[in-house]
């Protein structure tokens, strides 16, 4: 038998949404409570918060998938330096998870910060 570890060669994000960190959190906090208090977990890697969304496994997209090249539909970030498990924030609980044993997360966390306008207005200030 022949075992193939076969990377993925290729990420292509159609839509990146930034945003400010407090803000962000915020708005996960209101959506969490108006969804009746389940707590949303986020990722967390090398100062970068994000989610990422896929499409669905159409067949255009699994036909991708086996050539190595994965399609999320957006990925929303934010700066966070420091990790943290938990965020309290206005009565809700917003658990992050430290993905970064992942190494295409890293290299995500990496170009986002490249793209980061919030990073960009610090460097103004």
């Amino acid at each position: 038998m022949e075992i193939s570890i076969e990377p993925w060669k290729k990420l292509v994000i159609h839509e990146v949404i930034e945003y400010n960190f407090e803000d962000w959190m915020t708005q996960i906090a209101f959506s969490s409570k108006t969804a009746g208090g389940a707590i949303p977990t986020i990722n967390w890697t090398n100062g970068v918060v994000f989610q990422s969304f896929n499409f669905p496994d159409t067949n255009i997209i699994v036909e991708e998938k086996i050539k190595g090249v994965l399609h999320w539909s957006s990925v929303m970030f934010a700066l966070k330096e420091k990790y943290e498990r938990q965020i309290i924030k206005d009565n809700a609980t917003i658990n992050l998870i430290d993905v970064s044993v992942n190494e295409i997360f890293r290299e995500l966390a990496d170009k986002l910060k490249d793209h980061s306008r919030q990073k960009s207005q610090k460097q103004v200030l």
